[in-house]
């Protein structure tokens, strides 16, 4: 709900933060946007870029803290805990634990698969609108070293999906199955398809994003950091950034891990961690031609321009952005199981491989982003929170919050990930 007195400010340039400028922008409003680095610098940089269905899955799941305990003193785990002498960090890992049941799970699923109906529709539409999205939908395969494995995550698949998104009837086994993408070795022993799935280039989709919003005459704020609010009663009138305010009609806080922060001025800070995810880019010949998901091992593969970026690993180890080199052999030495020799030596990896990032992407106990007004404050809205799916959920976001902005009246999809909400407020439905 805006009002008078300025601009929409979204604090945060990453894919969620301009994806929401960007719908705002579209609606009519005046825009601001203010970034502490550049554009498209943080989380959004160096992920692997997808655009799926298949995949937007809430992190706690049944089993996934007895497996994060087995990864104590393990750093190559593909899922690491590193234990802090921090009592938020063990309020965070405890509500973690208690979001991670079987029902918990199938209510986050629902409720991110019912949010993701139009996303490819959005992109169609951004596309359509001169945003160069760089989107292509080659289809994502899913490799194992077992065909067992691969049955049951394919029948997990399938009894989540409800006929949300297209499954194949069955897996392809024995030397058949890395005939489905040139670039598996012949170590897969079964692998299927889910077509469709898409991937972006992240860095040019958000450079993309800031080029729209500069022509539509949006005013971009790069290398500005938030401080906090100006208010006046239950409104926000102004942003505070390191060089001065900015009058606002209202504000919307996509800034990633800075999120809690900022929210934490207005008196609501939210209990975010950085699960870190680490990625490279490297040529490889041949080249995979689908995204392609290494299920043992949880790493994933996009092909991004001409060259081939891996990634993978949830490291918990506080909120920080350090890069651990282990962590980059690790996720080389996963890939190796399903791509081949493509390197003979860790040390290789040095001279290989281009661009190691660790990214601290923002995560709230349940697994699922807030996208909602800020209780207690009429005209300020958050957004963070998305953890891996800052790509897919960027445009149905911006779009859907965009309107609850624009009208005061919060989208019916919005309502799971209102921002008081189990398990660290009681439940309690917020405003």
């Amino acid at each position: 709900m805006t009002g008078h007195g300025g601009p929409v400010v979204v604090v945060g340039g990453g894919v969620v933060g301009l994806c929401t400028a960007y719908y705002l922008a579209e609606a009519g409003l005046e825009v601001e946007v203010v970034e502490r680095r550049a554009l498209g610098s943080g989380a959004s940089r160096g992920n692997a870029g997808w655009v799926c269905l298949s995949h937007s899955t809430p992190v706690p799941a049944p089993g996934v803290v007895r497996y994060a305990l087995r990864s104590l003193g393990r750093p190559d785990s593909p899922l690491y805990l590193r234990p802090l002498p921090d009592p938020a960090f063990v309020r965070w890992l405890w509500r973690f634990w208690r979001s991670s049941t079987p029902a918990a799970f199938r209510r986050g699923y629902t409720a991110i698969a019912e949010l993701n109906r139009t996303t490819f529709d959005l992109f169609d539409g951004l596309r359509e609108a001169g945003v160069e999205t760089s989107l292509t939908r080659p289809g994502m395969v899913h490799a194992f070293l077992s065909p067992a494995e691969a049955r049951h995550h394919l029948a997990v698949q399938r009894q989540m999906a409800h006929g949300r998104y297209p499954l194949p009837d069955d897996v392809v086994t024995g030397d058949d199955a890395r005939l489905l993408d040139p670039a598996l070795s012949d170590r897969v022993r079964a692998a299927y398809l889910v077509e469709g799935e898409g991937v972006v280039d992240p860095e040019a989709f958000a450079r993309a994003l800031g080029e729209a919003l500069a022509a539509s005459g949006v005013k971009i704020h790069e290398n500005t950091d938030a401080t906090g609010f100006r208010t006046e009663g239950d409104r926000v009138t102004a942003l505070r950034t390191a060089t001065g305010e900015i009058p606002c009609s209202a504000a919307v806080i996509a800034a990633g891990m800075r999120s809690s922060d900022l929210l934490g001025s207005l008196g609501h800070p939210l209990p975010l961690q950085a699960g870190k995810g680490y990625s490279f880019s490297v040529d490889l010949d041949p080249a995979p031609r689908h995204t392609l998901y290494f299920g043992e091992r949880r790493a994933v593969a996009s092909p991004i321009g001409a060259t081939t970026r891996i990634g993978g690993t949830m490291e918990l180890s506080g909120n920080n952005n350090r890069l651990d080199w282990r962590r980059i052999v690790a996720v080389a030495l996963a890939s190796r199981h399903y791509l081949g020799r493509w390197f003979d030596d860790p040390d290789d990896l040095v001279s290989l491989i281009r661009d190691p990032w660790v990214g601290g992407r923002p995560f709230l106990p349940d697994g699922l982003p807030v996208i909602d007004r800020v209780p207690g404050h009429d005209n300020a809205f958050a957004a963070t929170g998305h953890g891996m799916l800052g790509v897919t959920l960027g445009p149905v976001t911006g779009r859907t919050l965009a309107d609850y902005v624009r009208t005061g009246r919060r989208p019916d999809a919005l309502m799971p990930f209102r921002f008081n909400r189990a398990p660290w407020s009681g439940g309690s439905a917020g405003r």
